[in-house]
């Protein structure tokens, strides 16, 4: 028996499509998404009840860094035997009402009808129940994934999940795919043109350093939460060390200047920048965050690689000009 869904999609087109293909409405809803166009898959939830939640999901200067889900596409459990077969009979009811001419057209609706229920009927009265298809729609694959999977699966209860059912493990890779952090915003001193010999001081400010969290949570089964914090700052001055000296001693954000203070986190440009293209040097400042996620089930926290955000300055710096008299 194939599902209802496939059986009735040539049919109805784009309205049933859109009832049996959209995210799960009210609590089941991700109530963010985490996703960057481009290179970025992200995260975006379809025909799922996994509730995405935290800091890490997006906002203003936030962006995610290219992880990608490895399996766009799993089956997740949903409803037992008699929700199911409400849910499925009240989609069959809207679809003819939605759409007279397909009732009309049927020699026998009502019979079709308790055809495509009968696999969701046999189930009434057993502990179990369905796991249904959910996928990605973030990443290009998950369309296709999830088409190959059946609508839904039956589970008894004690039963082990079905070939695809969703882990631990893959909940955790959807919060780390959806998991976003802002790029740095970098502050030097001095700030608008340095001069040779002179220690250029760089810091972030900590507004945009505090962690970042995403909790992924499968209601009543299982969570996992994924967090970043910063950890280091990597210094690129845009050119070769005869001509930077930098200073890598930075911490989690830098070193903010002080009069009198230690340098320890920035450049000492050597040379002038007068012979480089657009006559500055290009500074490069890498923001490094640890990734760690822990869940629920008291397991063993799980590292992920860093996440290493970046962006570039330019920095002029000149000759202090000294005037000799005789």
């Amino acid at each position: 028996m194939r599902p209802i869904a496939a059986l009735l999609t040539p049919l109805l087109g784009p309205l049933l499509a859109s009832l049996v293909m959209a995210p799960t409405p009210g609590p089941g809803r991700p109530t963010a998404e985490g996703f960057q166009e481009g290179k970025t898959a992200g995260v975006r939830l379809m025909n799922s009840s996994i509730v995405l939640s935290g800091n890490g999901l997006g906002g203003k200067g936030a962006k995610g860094d290219g992880y990608r889900i490895p399996r766009p596409c799993w089956y997740e459990p949903y409803k037992n035997a008699e929700e199911m077969l409400r849910e499925e009979d009240a989609t069959l009811r809207h679809a003819f009402r939605a759409d007279p001419d397909l009732a009309d057209a049927s020699a026998n609706s009502q019979q079709y009808t308790n055809d495509l229920l009968q696999k969701y009927r046999d189930k009434m009265g057993q502990p179990g129940r369905w796991w249904r298809a959910a996928y990605n729609a973030g990443d290009q694959n998950g369309v296709v994934c999830s088409a190959a999977l059946a609508a839904a699966v039956w589970v008894p209860d004690g039963a082990a999940p079905p070939p695809g059912g969703i882990t631990a493990d893959e909940l955790r890779q959807i919060a780390r795919a959806a998991l976003t952090v802002p790029d740095p915003q970098v502050k030097l001193s001095p700030d608008a043109r340095s001069f040779v010999n002179l220690p250029t001081w760089i810091w972030l400010e900590g507004g945009t350093q505090e962690p970042r969290s995403v909790t992924a949570t499968l209601p009543g089964f299982m969570s996992v939460t994924v967090t970043a914090t910063p950890k280091d700052v990597e210094i690129d001055p845009g050119t070769t060390s005869d001509r930077a000296e930098v200073r890598e001693n930075c911490g989690a954000a830098g070193r903010p200047y002080t009069k009198g203070g230690t340098f320890t986190c920035g450049v000492r440009y050597l040379r002038a920048s007068i012979d480089q293209s657009r006559d500055v040097y290009t500074l490069t400042v890498t923001s490094v965050w640890q990734v760690v996620s822990t869940d629920d089930q008291g397991g063993q926290p799980f590292p992920f690689d860093p996440i290493r955000a970046t962006v570039t300055r330019d920095v002029p710096v000149g000759e202090v000009q000294s005037v000799v008299t005789g």
